[in-house]
């Protein structure tokens, strides 16, 4: 269509201004010729000549943008920090946020049950939080990454395939390296790992049914995905003080 029928077209329609929007907007996408540029011109220099007027959908973009972008500049500063290292360093983020979060229950847990003369155990603290440096943070990454993959849907039986998954996968297997690793670093042998594991592995799995259902729900159900770990690491910040007193009890009988 030419810039003569365009015209035509515009100025055939009686309904005032609303009406010329309307006709611009269903030219633009009926998929005819583009009219954003006749011969090199910008849309500004045919708004100033007056051939056309800007359609309100450019208008709404550009409120949208301008809300987007102060919406941005309210969030606290670390915040913003914290989501752009989130985006460009996302496997080395996660995984200093999980030993964080693992040396901050540790130490929560040790406070509970201190005797009121004694001190902290920052060997044990220093073994829980390379835990989750090491081994949690990065299997967290690629775990959520994999559900969304394979399970890219959020409605409520996706949400509740991805928790039977966690449950019956990922949660004993990360709760049985969490055992051992914490074990041999202790400077247990194989069988005492084993007897520890026979002790201690299947009460936490079974306390685990009672906690951990609920945050996996909310976190497939509502949290992106780039923040499911994040999500899920402050969710283990009130299970790992349980976890870490079970995991620094005495050994047991192999």
């Amino acid at each position: 269509m030419n810039i003569v029928g365009l015209s035509k077209r515009f100025f055939s329609d009686r309904r005032s201004l609303h009406g010329i929007n309307n006709a611009l907007l269903k030219t633009v996408f009926t998929g005819r010729k583009p009219i954003l540029g006749f011969s090199g011109r910008s849309i500004h220099e045919l708004r100033k000549t007056g051939n056309f007027v800007i359609p309100r959908v450019f208008s709404v973009s550009r409120n949208l943008t301008t809300k987007a972008s102060s919406s941005s500049s309210k969030q606290p500063a670390f915040l913003r920090w914290y989501l752009r290292k989130l985006e460009s360093h996302p496997f080395m983020t996660k995984s200093i946020t999980t030993s964080v979060i693992y040396m901050a229950a540790d130490l929560t847990s040790q406070m509970i049950t201190m005797e009121p003369t004694g001190s902290f155990d920052l060997i044990r603290t220093a073994r829980m939080a390379s835990f989750g440096l090491i081994f949690l943070g990065p299997s967290q990454h690629l775990w959520f990454s994999y559900l969304s993959k394979i399970l890219p849907k959020r409605d409520v039986l996706t949400t509740f395939k991805k928790i039977m998954m966690g449950q019956v996968l990922f949660g004993p297997v990360s709760n049985t390296v969490f055992y051992s690793y914490n074990a041999a670093l202790q400077g247990e042998n194989s069988e005492e790992i084993v007897a520890r594991l026979k002790r201690d592995l299947l009460p936490t799995l079974k306390n685990g049914l009672m906690y951990w259902p609920v945050c996996d729900f909310v976190t497939f159900k509502y949290v992106p995905v780039h923040l499911q770990p994040l999500m899920n690491s402050s969710c283990a910040y009130i299970w790992t003080i349980y976890l870490t007193y079970m995991a620094n009890q005495t050994k047991a009988d192999s």
